[in-house]
């Protein structure tokens, strides 16, 4: 499973480690993403997401149907 978030669509970035002396490695930037449990009440089911903390609050902002049909449109999630 991908590092990505299901209803906006977050990934992984990519910047650089740097030291005191200026070296530079790189390194990666990962979304805080948490495995979570939503009820659609109009299913009657639970359904599991892969989320990242600004998803939950895009939920709680603006309802779980309204924002899986926006992450669908945008091609985040196949189906629900």
């Amino acid at each position: 499973m991908s590092r990505r978030c299901q209803i906006t669509g977050k990934r992984p970035l990519v910047g650089m480690n740097v030291s005191h002396s200026h070296r530079r490695t790189k390194r990666r930037f990962l979304p805080n993403l948490q495995e979570k449990r939503f009820y659609l009440a109009d299913e009657g089911r639970w359904i599991k997401l892969r989320v990242s903390a600004e998803g939950m609050r895009l939920i709680k902002k603006i309802g779980l149907k309204a924002a899986l049909e926006r992450a669908k449109a945008k091609g985040y999630i196949d189906s629900y």
